[in-house]
């Protein structure tokens, strides 16, 4: 049988090697200078694609299993979407159409491309750590009871070198270490030019540093076959010295030149040798170039070889030095990262590739000889099993968990409940996984972790339990642990959390990601959600404490803004709970929610497109309140879901509604009670999610500009109850703009009250009446807006 490394086989690589170097550099070219287009500039990075061409040739065509899954580097997305074409995943018709409306992505993307893309990678850095987090959810699901038996897969990235400047990489390598991280491959496109430069000298250095102190195998593959045959000819070793020393800039400056700059410099520096010369100069200017450019990074040989060599699963960085644009007119040029071959380069790059014109498209148009190619393509064990995004079942909720407590914050609720759960052998208990960023004990995480105890891949002893020293946390680590700690790093959360709410897809078996985040910070990883997001990742993230609720805490840690996130965030549906009924309600349909995977449009009744499912932020509080009781009809558990429902219903003569989001419950409720004293019928609706209120509502108004003119949405029909005199005073602990925008619906004057600035420390009283939303602050803005309309009949009234 023959070997995957013998020179039929490397011969077959270099020519898929050429061919996807030509789609990605002409899927690039057709978009800014052939295919019609708007007035933006398209771009595409020729020539950051060029220097991946080679390591994904590797690894796609060679070295890859099925199991493994790959985050490609962003501006290789051309790369990606050529060798993806050339294997019948990818279509004409969206190469044509790459960077334009229902194209291949700019940046490979899970939800968007049509190819098999494990992770969507764009937001430069993550992509890279994802990954890390990938492996250990693998060893997670692979050390269940539940778990079929399958191959462990590696979880690789392809790193641009700049990406290496993004900080959540190097907090990954801490959290992998921590967590004894295997299987992971980072390969790094060692191009040393960014965006704006030419990287330090020297870097490498650092980077097998930091690798290597955190237990990582680091191989560098600097040089390739054609100059390791060199090196081994009289005078190589002074040729070796010379390129080994070379500065970044100027080996890249002398790439761009070519040949004959090559000879001139060498000579020059190091040619009165004697036996370098001879080596220089039984070389053409063509020879000499290739053998420059040569570096192991663009070596199919070299790169296969060292991928083979790999007989651990220790986590692994491959150093791939190589030249960015390499195989195209733009190589080593300083301006090349969003540089495009001129038409007349084009031309010249064509005729060199061997593409014929007019079979620009065509899926082998640069090679001769197709048949060992296809017969080839045809063993590639990568692609032999088909698509490999699996499938689960969803995991069935048993209904949702009341608690009796009388009096209790929604924090501790969410605690109560989970530790419920905990005392159940069912399979969402037992599928549920929770994470928090060191704040597991302060989010109330402690009674599950306790019940459940915390993953590891070996058992870790509890010290203090063995040395029978009292304490209410039982820190146990063992491969059957349900909690996965982290260090203080909020971008870990929310990338751990987008790796674990894709294992449905990525390997087969169905989590159910619990999250708990101090609320401000959630802030702090808002790109790591917004990726996780747009992955279409499923899971549940807790933000607690919240807002000015918090008050000895300080302004640094009262978050105001986190409602607008809930309600701007994509693929993630917002509640905030004052009640530990509502919390309930929520929790057990959540459950479901993260689960469905529905292709439909609308709910008529709402205009939420709730069969899609997506994740869930919750927002809860600290503030213990008084719990009402009775409350568990179907009428209530759907306006709950929905966003809102009447707690006081409006009546004809209803003049003033009093809306909340929130912990604020008491003081609303106190200021109706007092209000109602003066003004006929005064009217309460608890919101539980002004995020589905404004979602629905948007989606309606659009549904009755399309022609559906029946689409109302929830808020719509709930207000609709509300006389078109009455004035509306709505507020929340946070920014006010959360529930603002209600007036809007119906027309209702409308008086908003929230928080709009850094808050301070205090007594929960001090910081209400600070900021207005407070039990008398209700009533003053209630009594002027009455007094405002009695004076300005009709028209509209907002007060932030």
């Amino acid at each position: 049988m023959e070997s995957q490394r013998s020179p039929k086989t490397l011969e077959v690589l270099k020519h898929l090697e050429r061919q996807v170097l030509w789609h990605a550099c002409w899927m690039i070219h057709n978009a800014n200078h052939i295919r019609d287009k708007g007035e933006v500039k398209v771009g595409g990075h020729q020539a950051s694609s060029a220097s991946m061409v080679s390591i994904m040739t590797a690894l796609y065509f060679h070295t890859l299993k099925p199991e493994d899954r790959v985050a490609v580097k962003p501006h290789a997305s051309p790369v990606f979407h050529a060798i993806q074409y050339l294997m019948g995943n990818q279509t004409r018709e969206n190469l044509v159409n790459f960077r334009g409306f229902g194209g291949a992505q700019s940046y490979p993307s899970r939800t968007k491309d049509i190819d098999d893309v494990d992770f969507s990678t764009g937001s430069v850095g993550l992509g890279v750590a994802v990954t890390a987090f990938a492996s250990i959810v693998q060893d997670y699901i692979n050390a269940r009871s539940f778990s079929s038996a399958r191959s462990m897969g590696r979880m690789i990235a392809l790193v641009g070198d700049a990406e290496l400047d993004e900080g959540n990489i190097y907090e990954c390598l801490q959290e992998g270490w921590k967590h004894d991280l295997r299987n992971t491959w980072w390969i790094v496109d060692y191009n040393r030019q960014s965006l704006d430069g030419v990287v330090r000298e020297g870097l490498w250095k650092r980077i097998q540093a930091i690798f290597t102190a955190f237990g990582w195998d680091v191989r560098v593959l600097k040089h390739g076959v054609l100059q390791e045959s060199a090196f081994r000819e009289p005078g190589g070793e002074a040729l070796r010295a010379w390129i080994d020393r070379c500065p970044n800039q100027l080996y890249s400056a002398l790439a761009y030149q070519g040949g004959a700059a090559w000879r001139k410099r060498l000579i020059d520096e190091i040619g009165d040798q004697g036996a370098v010369t001879r080596l220089i100069e039984q070389r053409t200017d063509a020879e000499l170039s290739e053998l420059m450019n040569n570096l192991g990074g663009h070596c199919i040989e070299t790169l296969t070889n060292t991928f083979e060599s790999i007989d651990h699963d220790r986590p692994t960085v491959f150093l791939a030095y190589t030249i960015k644009g390499w195989g195209t007119p733009l190589a080593g040029h300083k301006d090349n990262h969003a540089g495009l071959m001129t038409k007349a380069q084009m031309e010249e790059f064509r005729s060199r590739i061997g593409v014929s014109p007019g079979r620009e498209w065509d899926e082998f148009g640069a090679i001769k000889d197709t048949l060992p190619v296809k017969s080839y393509l045809g063993t590639v064990p990568f692609f032999a099993k088909g698509t490999r995004r699996y499938a689960a079942a969803a995991v069935a909720s048993p209904g949702p968990i009341f608690l009796e407590d009388r009096e209790l914050s929604t924090q501790a609720g969410f605690g109560k409940i989970l530790d419920a759960i905990a005392r159940r052998d069912d399979d969402l208990a037992n599928r549920i996984v929770t994470t928090a960023p060191d704040v597991t004990v302060s989010t109330n995480l402690g009674p599950w972790v306790n019940r459940r105890g915390l993953f590891a891949r070996e058992a870790v002893a509890d010290t203090f339990q063995d040395e029978k020293v009292a304490s209410t946390q039982k820190w146990s680590f063992g491969p059957r642990g349900q909690h996965i700690e982290l260090g203080i790093a909020e971008m870990n959360l929310f990338l751990l959390l987008g790796a674990a709410g894709l294992s449905h897809s990525l390997f087969g078996e169905r989590l159910i990601p619990i999250g708990t985040v101090y609320d401000p910070f959630v802030a702090r990883g808002l790109d790591a959600l917004n990726y996780a997001c747009y992955q279409d990742s499923r899971f549940m993230i807790v933000g607690t404490p919240s807002g000015v609720t918090l008050a000895p805490e300080g302004g640094a840690h009262q978050s105001i803004g986190q409602q607008l996130i809930g309600m701007s965030q994509d693929g993630l549906a917002s509640f905030e709970p004052a009640y530990l009924d509502e919390l309930s309600v929520i929790m057990d349909w959540s459950f479901n929610y993260m689960q469905r995977e529905g292709k439909g449009g609308h709910d008529p009744r709402t205009w939420l497109r709730d069969e899609a499912g997506g994740s869930v932020y919750l927002r809860l509080t600290t503030r213990p309140l008084e719990q009402p009781t009775g409350r568990d009809s179907e009428t209530f558990r759907q306006g709950v879901i929905d966003g809102a429902y009447w707690l006081r219903k409006p009546q004809p003569n209803t003049s003033l509604v009093l809306a909340y989001q929130g912990c604020v419950a008491p003081e609303v409720l106190i200021a109706a009670g007092r209000l109602a004293e003066l003004h006929r019928d005064v009217a309460v609706l608890a919101v539980t999610s002004a995020d589905r209120l404004n979602a629905g509502w948007t989606a309606a108004q659009r549904a009755r500009r399309h022609g559906y003119v029946a689409a109302r949405s929830h808020v719509e029909d709930l207000l609709a109850q509300v006389p078109p005199h009455a004035h509306m005073i709505t507020v929340t602990d946070g920014h006010p703009a959360t529930l603002g925008w209600l007036g809007s619906v119906h027309g209702h004057p409308l008086t908003s009250l929230g928080v709009e600035h850094f808050g301070q420390t205090g007594t929960v009283a001090d910081l209400y009446a600070h900021f207005g939303i407070d039990t008398d602050s209700l009533i003053e803005a209630a009594e002027a807006a009455v007094r405002h309309g009695q004076r300005h009949k009709g028209g509209f009234l907002t007060v932030a």
